[in-house]
């Protein structure tokens, strides 16, 4: 998941809850069809750190692999993390791109993307490019948060749009028109000639340790306001205190754990041919 607008990311931070963020991703390739190519390349539009890109190998032994994302950060970790030959005869690598603007070079057999489209504004207006660059058969597959609705980002909103941060963090969050429903990349992606199953689910993570749910946010949704405020450490540290308690407020921890619920939309349109 990364910004191709961009915020700056941490990927240590991003990884720390590696295994519920990585969950979406591994239900997304399962309903994803035998590719056509023999060995099938793949690319990973918003590879972040890597750390899902090497599971296409998994799926695909043979298959050429490149991520692609716009953070150096998360791109050195990934370099250094997964880059390279795979056992199954692949290979994975890794370079800059920016979603608004990749166009895929030659014939690809899978386009995927995980929790990144939200952050490219007009995303839909780049599948014709995107469905075109595929081989018959091929598959663009993506999954989304649906969550803009959810406590922890109407908090961040009012929180930002509030007197004492609105002069300061003005058009920093873009949530509003940042994904569409379901039915509108179903309609989008048959219109464009393709089969395609689009669901939602609401995972519900058991997230664990002190303040668990802002830990998760450090590392994707609030990354635009602490891009903002990174020069005023005073400023981005009282911001977080009141976006604490908010999320204590909206998010109380059981004897078990903290309950975050957590909607996804996912897509998988097949190019006929």
């Amino acid at each position: 998941m990364t910004d191709m607008t961009s915020p700056l990311w941490d990927p240590a931070q991003y990884l720390r809850h590696a295994d519920h963020r990585a969950r979406p991703f591994t239900d997304l390739l399962a309903r994803v069809p035998g590719l056509p190519g023999t060995p099938p390349r793949i690319a990973d539009l918003g590879c972040g750190p890597g750390n899902v890109t090497a599971l296409l190998a998994d799926r695909w032994p043979t298959a050429r692999i490149t991520g692609y994302d716009n953070s150096p950060e998360m791109l050195d970790r990934a370099h250094t993390a997964h880059e390279g030959p795979t056992p199954g005869g692949g290979s994975i690598a890794f370079a800059p791109a920016d979603a608004r603007t990749w166009t895929p070079e030659g014939p690809h057999d899978l386009i995927v993307s995980n929790a990144t489209l939200q952050w490219v504004p007009g995303h839909t207006d780049r599948f014709p490019d995107w469905i075109d660059a595929l081989a018959p058969g091929g598959v663009l597959a993506f999954q989304v948060p649906g969550n803009f609705d959810a406590p922890s980002h109407r908090a961040l909103r009012d929180l930002a749009a509030g007197p004492r941060w609105r002069d300061r963090l003005d058009g920093v969050l873009r949530h509003g028109d940042a994904v569409h429903t379901p039915g509108h990349y179903l309609a989008l992606l048959t219109g464009l000639g393709c089969a395609a199953d689009v669901w939602e689910t609401t995972y519900l993570h058991l997230l664990t340790g002190e303040d668990p749910v802002l830990d998760w946010v450090k590392g994707t949704g609030l990354r635009p306001v602490l891009t903002a405020l990174a020069d005023d450490p005073e400023a981005r540290d009282a911001f977080v205190d009141e976006y604490r308690a908010a999320l204590r407020s909206a998010y109380p921890a059981t004897a078990h754990g903290t309950p975050f619920p957590f909607r996804r939309i996912f897509a998988v349109a097949r190019r006929d041919g």
